[in-house]
């Protein structure tokens, strides 16, 4: 038997995605976006609201960061969601983390978080079916910390995903399988 739920942005889990972007004057603003995906390789798409202060900076500067948000800086992550920009100008150096320039684009890397995509800001669409930024990856980098033979190691990194349904946090930081051959056993 299954139990009926509410329609809700129900599919778990969701990235915790650290949208940073420069300001007018310079200082670094970031939100906390679980409403983000790879459209394609290389292409991000990110479910945002033109009401957000970030929003307005990515369209002015034509850029964007992407981080993936770890364990160790849940707190700051929430607080980049739960505190607006357009509010709050010097949230960032509230939250005590520290930041710089990205080697591509026009845009911060938040230092702390261990993964971060460069992108190219492409286009805002909204229509029926969603809102939101389109944007190329033109550089990724990754803390040493989580480098392992010369990848990323996703245990090292730490990530936390979103859980709609209850509003939760979690690890994800368990490899579990191996993608493209675990299910050759089957055929």
């Amino acid at each position: 038997m299954r139990t009926k739920l509410n329609i809700t942005e129900g599919i778990f889990p969701m990235p915790v995605l650290m949208v940073a972007t420069y300001n007018e004057d310079g200082s670094v603003n970031v939100m906390n976006a679980a409403w983000g995906t790879m459209q394609e390789r290389g292409t991000v798409a990110l479910n945002l609201t033109e009401s957000h202060k970030t929003v307005a900076n990515i369209k002015a500067r034509g850029a964007f960061t992407v981080s993936i948000a770890d364990a160790d800086h849940l707190i700051e992550a929430d607080y980049f969601g739960v505190e607006s920009g357009n509010k709050v100008p010097d949230k960032f150096a509230r939250s005590g983390l520290t930041a710089t320039k990205a080697e591509t684009v026009d845009a911060p890397v938040i230092n702390e978080f261990p993964l971060c995509l460069e992108c190219k800001f492409i286009e805002y669409q909204d229509d029926e079916y969603g809102i939101g930024v389109i944007g190329k990856v033109v550089n990724v980098t990754a803390d040493e910390r989580v480098m392992v033979d010369g990848k990323p190691d996703m245990s090292l990194v730490n990530a936390i995903a979103f859980d709609p349904y209850t509003h939760g946090y979690y690890k994800v930081s368990e490899r579990v399988g191996d993608a493209f051959r675990d299910g050759l056993k089957l055929k």
